[in-house]
């Protein structure tokens, strides 16, 4: 199972300390061989992180990137290429957070493009609206955004794609399992040989349910991964 803690826009040099129960916890896990974990904290903390983390099995990511993948004047910008040489192997894009802010398919296509020409795996966000949910457009959001995210994307096993309803993230609100495991077969079915995440408002008390879900390969987890012990828990209850 793939773990992916998004830290989001939090944490100082003092927050690494946080990751070391997590290595510890990880030595002697029974399941320690099936686990995957990749930490993506804020671009300041990446390098850092990096050299936390570099002799154990535990990986780094960015939050986001540019679409150019060679250095241009786009100040405050940040690009794959630069992600990758201070020590990122992953990188999150299409993060609804990111297309509210304007982000639009096209755009994430080019990032995606991006990200694996400068040697990133991405992590690509999908999801749908409170408002598109209510009149059943799910299906058809989350094909068109999957569809053109991956336009002429041919390396399959760079990309993981992680299913987060837009209205879900950060309100303790997940859909009912039922309809969960309907989108996530959907997506399964549809775009065969991807890795398929879930995201939003992942915590300790839900993931119960979340594991009864057998196509999913992971889960995508922003605020709980920032507590330590609320990370572990996950993990844990995963596969208890």
């Amino acid at each position: 199972m793939i773990f992916i803690a998004n830290w989001k826009m939090f944490g100082g040099l003092n927050s690494l300390n946080s990751i070391n129960p997590v290595i510890k916890f990880l030595k002697i896990f029974k399941n320690k061989k099936s686990v995957k974990i990749i930490y993506c904290p804020p671009t300041t903390l990446i390098y850092p992180m990096y050299k936390r983390l570099k002799n154990t099995p535990l990986m780094v990511g960015g939050q986001n990137c540019h679409e150019n993948h060679k250095s241009g004047a786009f100040t405050g910008s940040i690009n794959a290429t630069m992600l990758k040489n201070v020590g990122a192997s992953y990188v999150i894009i299409g993060h609804s957070e990111n297309r509210r802010n304007g982000e639009n398919n096209s755009l994430i296509n080019q990032k995606i493009k991006s990200a694996i020409k400068s040697g990133l795996n991405v992590i690509f966000c999908i999801g749908e609206t409170l408002g598109e949910r209510k009149k059943k457009l799910t299906k058809k959001i989350l094909n068109k955004q999957i569809t053109s995210g991956l336009k002429k994307i041919k390396n399959k096993k760079k990309i993981l794609i992680s299913y987060e309803p837009v209205w879900a993230i950060g309100t303790g609100l997940i859909p009912k399992i039922n309809e969960l495991y309907e989108t996530i077969s959907f997506i399964k079915n549809k775009f065969k040989d991807y890795k398929v995440l879930y995201g939003g408002s992942v915590n300790p008390k839900n993931i119960k349910d979340l594991k009864t879900i057998e196509k999913l390969d992971g889960f995508l987890i922003g605020g709980a991964s920032q507590n330590s012990k609320k990370f572990i828990d996950i993990i844990k209850k995963t596969y208890n």
